[in-house]
């Protein structure tokens, strides 16, 4: 459906982009990963036909999409884009807002796909307050909404949950990637959040300085991680030597280790010394230091400063 073949660009003479390739097929949500500056929105708004690309070639549904250059209005009716800036018309209302580009022919219809949309992004009690008494949150909230009212085939998203609170973020998201997945809604995402990638994409793509570092199955790439800065992703991460693991065979090779990974024991070869607690929730994040330096671990209760802990 969509088809990036060895894109590269640049805003002045330093590349942003360096020979960029994949596929996404039709109903697949594909996520963008990446510390900032990687070149995550770049690529978004490439593929909305924001600038003219350096080299290479971008189709969908095997149309080429092409830059200002040769398309003075960016974009196709069939591929909409969300930016982190959010474009709402700040005198109309909530309602006003989503409802802008539906047709006005079958008012009841548009009412109705209205009202379900304010439902799914959770604004209803909002719909006629005017978009510049919003909250960030909130409209990116109603952008969201706006961007899916004509049922795109490809959804662009930048960093869709940026604004909104935890509490509320984490009911929209499985709403929304539920809902694209229902309509055979074809989504890139770009975010820094390897929350939203595990949860919810069926594929990963990190990137770093430009490139597209390691693709993949979300799942495969956490659990084997190729260095770790695609580990840290995920979040924290400890760099263990074999050797205090156990694996005999390769005792000088770093392994990639989250926290949840490390358990207990009665005695091995890992022996580290514990000295902050940090509350989770569920559970704590033991900082501790060992004879290679400081690693990181979880505990079901807190541990005293200075207690001798061996892992696993």
């Amino acid at each position: 459906m969509l088809d990036i073949k060895n894109i590269s660009f640049s805003y002045d003479k330093k590349p942003t982009l360096k020979h960029v390739s994949f596929k996404i097929e039709k109903g697949q949500n594909m996520a963008l990963i990446g510390e900032s500056g990687c070149g995550k929105s770049t690529l978004l708004k490439l593929l909305y036909g924001m600038y003219d690309l350096d080299s290479g070639t971008i189709n969908f549904k095997d149309k080429p999409i092409l830059g200002p250059k040769l398309n003075l209005i960016p974009g196709e009716d069939n591929i909409k884009y969300l930016a982190q800036d959010f474009d709402l018309m700040p005198y109309i209302t909530v309602a006003e807002n989503i409802g802008k580009f539906l047709s006005s022919t079958n008012k009841a219809k548009k009412q109705a796909r209205i009202q379900e949309l304010l439902e799914m992004v959770e604004m209803v009690e909002f719909s006629s307050v005017k978009a510049q008494f919003l909250s960030g949150g909130q409209m990116q909230r109603v952008a969201i909404a706006r961007v899916l009212a004509l049922e795109p085939e490809l959804l662009l998203l930048d960093e869709p949950f940026s604004h909104i609170d935890n509490f509320r973020r984490n009911n929209l998201s499985r709403k929304l990637f539920a809902y694209l997945k229902k309509q055979q809604i074809t989504c890139i995402v770009a975010t820094h959040d390897g929350a939203d990638v595990l949860s919810f994409a069926d594929e990963v793509a990190v990137m770093k300085d430009g490139i597209i570092v390691e693709s993949g199955v979300p799942q495969k790439i956490h659990s084997n991680p190729k260095n770790k800065y695609v580990a840290s992703l995920f979040g924290d991460v400890n760099e263990i030597k074999g050797k205090y693991l156990g694996i005999k065979s390769e005792p000088e090779k770093t392994l990639f280790i989250y926290p949840y990974q490390l358990k207990a024991a009665a005695n091995s070869n890992l022996e580290v010394t514990t000295k902050h607690s940090y509350f989770r929730g569920s559970h704590y994040l033991i900082e501790a230091v060992y004879e290679d330096g400081v690693l990181f671990f979880e505990s079901k209760t807190a541990i005293l400063e200075n207690t001798l802990v061996y892992l696993k």
